[in-house]
């Protein structure tokens, strides 16, 4: 009996600290033809966000952050969605990347598309 009420205490203390931590902020970023709309992102070392990045254009746009990606903790269920540290969305998908950033600095954001970075769609990705 005692091995059964500590099993039930061990997982009333793991859903009461799975309740206790707070859901990731969600941005919104917008990309079209040819901007990232907000253009500079700003996030904080340690917390964790939710990217949700929707194409709202016709054609596909690409949301490229080698190294931001490469200083951040990204959700494992979220890892396969980037790829050479880009998200890829065709016109009018969407998708959520939860990450958390680790290390602070400014890091380039672009569309690595032909001709996209060099029309305006770049920005930047600031960790305080």
């Amino acid at each position: 009996m005692k091995s059964f009420s500590a099993g039930i205490v061990v997982l009333l203390l793991a859903a009461a600290a799975a309740q206790a931590q707070p859901a990731p902020q969600t941005i919104n970023v917008s990309l079209t033809s040819y901007a990232f709309s907000p253009s500079t992102i700003t996030l904080k070392a340690g917390n964790t966000y939710r990217l949700h990045l929707s194409d709202d254009a016709s054609k596909g746009h690409n949301f490229s952050a080698p190294e931001f990606f490469a200083a951040s903790t990204v959700a494992p269920e979220d890892q396969a969605r980037i790829k050479d540290g880009a998200v890829e969305l065709d016109g009018g998908e969407a998708a959520d990347i939860t990450v958390t950033p680790q290390k602070p600095g400014t890091y380039p954001l672009r569309c690595t598309h032909f001709m996209h970075s060099m029309m305006g769609m770049t920005g930047q990705i600031i960790v305080q």
